[in-house]
This record gives C-alpha cells, sequence and structure tokens, in this order.
C-alpha cells in the first residue's frame, strides 16, 4: 500500500483525468451550432460528433476494464489519456466532418480505456471508509462535471472559439499524463490469460447498437423500423456474447459477476442516476433557452449552482454512507430527487427550474457515489477493472436512455424553438418524478443491506 499522500495525490489526478471525459460531452454539445456554421456540417454529421464519441466510448469501456486487469490499470490508464489527448488536438484543427468525426470516435476510444482504468486503480488504491470518500470525490466530478460543462461551454464557445473546446484538453491532459507517470504505483497485473477478442467485439458491437437504437428513438420513437432492429440485433449480439464466454478458454468477463447481487444493485443505480441526470440537463437546458429566452451564455450561468450541488452532494454521501447504508441513502436521494423534479411541474419560471434541478441533483449527486460503492465493495483485485467497466457502461446506458425518454416525452416543445409551451416539458418532469419514485421502492428491494458493504482489502 503505497502512502496516504500518494494515494490522495493519484486520485486528483485521475479525478481531473475523468472530468476531461465527462466535461467533452456537455461542452461540446453547446458549441455545436457554432461548429456547425464555419464547417458546414450537415444535421446528421452533427448528431454524430455528438452520438460517435458516446458509441465508441459506451461500447469499448468493457474491453478497457478488462485490458486493465490483464496489462496493469496504470498502463492503460497512460494509452488512454494518450490518444484522448492527441484526438483533442485533432479534433481542433478539423477543418472538415470526415476528420472532426474521426477524431471524436478516436476521442470515445482512448476515454473507453481511460475511465474503467482509472476507477479500477482507485477502487485497488483505497480500502473501507477511505474507499467511500474517494468514491465520493470521484462521483462529485463526474457528476458536477456535467453541469460545469454547460457553463464551460457557454465561456469558451463565446471566447475564444468552438476550437478551444478541443484544445483546452491539450495542455491539461499532457500535464496530467506526466504527473501520472511519477504518481501513480505500476499496480500489478491482476488477471491472468489473454484478451478476449472475439468475445470483446461481440459486446462492443451489441452495445454500439443499443446505445444507437436509444440515440435513435428520441428523433425516430421507439416503433421505428430500424430502432427495433437495432434493439434485435443488441439482443442477438449478447446472447452471443453470453455463449461464447461460456467456452472461451480467457472469456472477457465471468458472467456469474451480472448475477451477485450487489453488482445488479449497482448497475442499476448509475442507470437511472444518469438517465435522470441527462433528462436533467436536456430538458432543462431547452426550457430555458426555447421557453424563458435565454442565451447559452446565461444558460450555462444558470447551471452552476446545480453544477455545486452536486459535486457538495456526492463529496458528502462518501462521508455517510458508511454510517447510513447504501440502501438507505438510495431511498432518501430518489425521494429527493423525485421532490426537485416536482417543483418543476408546480411552479413556473426560471427561479423555480434552478431551485427543482438543483434539488433534484442533490440526490443525483448521492445515487453516483450509491452506485460505485455497491458495485465495486466486494470485488476481487483481479475483478476491479472489468466492473469498473460493467458500471461505466451501465452509464451510457442510462445517458442515452435518459436523453431519448425526454426527446419523446418534450418533442412538441423542443420542436417549436423559441417561445415553446412548457407543457411538453412538465410532461417530461412529471416523467421523470415517476421514474424516480419507482427507482426508490426498486432500491429498498435491490440494494443490499449495511453488512453487505463491507470491503475487501485493495490490493
Amino acid at each position: 500500500m503505497i502512502d496516504t499522500t500518494r494515494r490522495w495525490q493519484a486520485l486528483a489526478l485521475l479525478g481531473l483525468a475523468q472530468l476531461m471525459l465527462i466535461l467533452d460531452v456537455t461542452v461540446v454539445a453547446i458549441a455545436l451550432p457554432h461548429m456547425g456554421a464555419e464547417l458546414d456540417l450537415s444535421r446528421a454529421a452533427l448528431t454524430w460528433v455528438v452520438s460517435g464519441y458516446a458509441l465508441t466510448f459506451g461500447s469499448l469501456m468493457l474491453l478497457g476494464g478488462r485490458a486493465a486487469d490483464l496489462f496493469g490499470p496504470k498502463r492503460v490508464v497512460l494509452v488512454g489519456l494518450t490518444v484522448f489527448t492527441g484526438a483533442s488536438l485533432a479534433a481542433g484543427l478539423a477543418g472538415g466532418a470526415a476528420v472532426l468525426l474521426g477524431a471524436r470516435i478516436a476521442q470515445g476510444a482512448g476515454a473507453a480505456m481511460l475511465s474503467p482504468a482509472a476507477l479500477s486503480v482507485v477502487v485497488r488504491l483505497f480500502d473501507g471508509e477511505e474507499r467511500n470518500r474517494a468514491l465520493g470525490i470521484w462521483s462529485a466530478l463526474g457528476g458536477g462535471g456535467a453541469a460545469l460543462g454547460v457553463l464551460l461551454g457557454g465561456l469558451i464557445t463565446a471566447g475564444p472559439g468552438w476550437e478551444w473546446v478541443f484544445f483546452v484538453n491539450v495542455p491539461v491532459g499532457a500535464v496530467v499524463l506526466v504527473a501520472l507517470v511519477r504518481v501513480v504505483p505500476a499496480l500489478p497485473p491482476a488477471g491472468s490469460g489473454s484478451l478476449d477478442i472475439p468475445g470483446a467485439a461481440l459486446v462492443a458491437a451489441s452495445t454500439g447498437a443499443l446505445i444507437y437504437a436509444l440515440i435513435r428513438s428520441g428523433d425516430e420513437g421507439w416503433l421505428d423500423g430500424v430502432t427495433l432492429g437495432l434493439l434485435a440485433a443488441a439482443a442477438a449480439g449478447y446472447a452471443g456474447f453470453a455463449a461464447w464466454q461460456r467456452r472461451a478458454s480467457a472469456p472477457l468477463m465471468d458472467l456469474r459477476l451480472l448475477g451477485r447481487r450487489p453488482v445488479v444493485a449497482g448497475v442499476f443505480v448509475i442507470g437511472v442516476a444518469t438517465a435522470l441526470m441527462v433528462a436533467v440537463f436536456f430538458l432543462g437546458s431547452f426550457y430555458l433557452q426555447n421557453v424563458r429566452g435565454h442565451g447559452a451564455l446565461a444558460t450555462g450561468a444558470l447551471f452552476l449552482p446545480v453544477a455545486l450541488v452536486t459535486m457538495a452532494s456526492a463529496t458528502a454521501s462518501g462521508r455517510v454512507i458508511g454510517q447510513l447504508g447504501a440502501r438507505v441513502l438510495a431511498a432518501v436521494a430518489l425521494a429527493v430527487s423525485a421532490a426537485g423534479f416536482l417543483v418543476v411541474v408546480l411552479w413556473t419560471g426560471t427561479a423555480a427550474m434552478v431551485v427543482g434541478v438543483s434539488v433534484a441533483s442533490a440526490g443525483l449527486g448521492a445515487l453516483f457515489v450509491v452506485a460505485s460503492a455497491t458495485a465495486l465493495a466486494a470485488v476481487a483485485p483481479q475483478e476491479a477493472g472489468v466492473t469498473s467497466g460493467i458500471v461505466s457502461t451501465f452509464h451510457e446506458f442510462g445517458a442515452s436512455a435518459g436523453a431519448a425518454a425526454v426527446s419523446s416525452a418534450a418533442a412538441t416543445s423542443i420542436a417549436a424553438g423559441a417561445g415553446a409551451r412548457a407543457a411538453g416539458f412538465d410532461d417530461a418532469f412529471l416523467v421523470a418524478t415517476a421514474v424516480a419514485a419507482v427507482a426508490g421502492v426498486v432500491a429498498l428491494a435491490l440494494i443490499p443491506g449495511k453488512p453487505a458493504q463491507e470491503a475487501v482489502p485493495a490490493a
């Protein structure tokens, strides 16, 4: 075990790297109109600037987590950060759609290596209550980063230009890379065998098909023929992956992991939390701009309290989860989130939106800690990487599902543009209220009791 100071330094650096990945989603979304105008991008190309990153990121994370187990998490973190930083430079220099989309896909590939490997390092460096505190900080950066991205996207786009939403990653990534080489210990590989390429290809293709189906359903509807075909292909691909894992000599993952109650509970919570968080940012951003008439920069500023509340809630939850237990904390957090969504339904105006979303985000920030602490509490060192990959993959499932669901629920109001009626937004927030309330009941039944939260010793 390395000394305490170096462990927390490593967490700070890994958290900063993870923050770049999270920021990159919402920062880029705010800059899209300016990219489209300058590079003459079609609507389809603009969609793929966001979706290409999300698809690659989500579909390759299980492979990234397994690679961390086999080759050592530090090595995979450094490779992933190098790829992400180089791809960010290429995206900023892009002069057309082809280079920009290729760079975004490369960013997603780098992120898919970096994110689960970094979380694996955190799990292996910390133990017990220290691990809960570390996961609280990790979750705070992830949850608050999405909201901060809305503000930074407005500032950067209105200032130096859209290219800098990518260029800013280059110096930060380079400095973090050099520091990580010195601070993070060379944790040995925790697994053995070779990388299961056929299994990785099956799960990547299936996950990509599922995420794309969720993204497409927001525009085309859930009964669209292509959407249904993608869902069927994803189901068939996962069935094939499961069959292959049972016969492979060095499987990508032990399928029994998915039958463990803590892992199932953790991925359920991360999926719900991410879906609701994305719904909040998506709906709130459109409501403030289309209904209340605020500009992109003002909208970003209005999301600042949301980011601060989310980060404070996640940090505090990492300190109290050991005393309360994950089950109680999840139920309280989901009740708080439901109450926040209901504020937006019952009252109108900018203030009601900011207050309601901030209250809801206080609950959601706690949920990210519950999800990580529950899923990763009892995994052995050789399972840390692939379990982190599972949690991270369901994070992307939740994000895609949340965006698709609110796009459908508030479709008319979103499409109406400036001056849109608020009715569609009210309907969508009412759906979010119901989802949070039902998820709270499910969490009480699904999350193991407090004794199951004991952590295995860190490597």
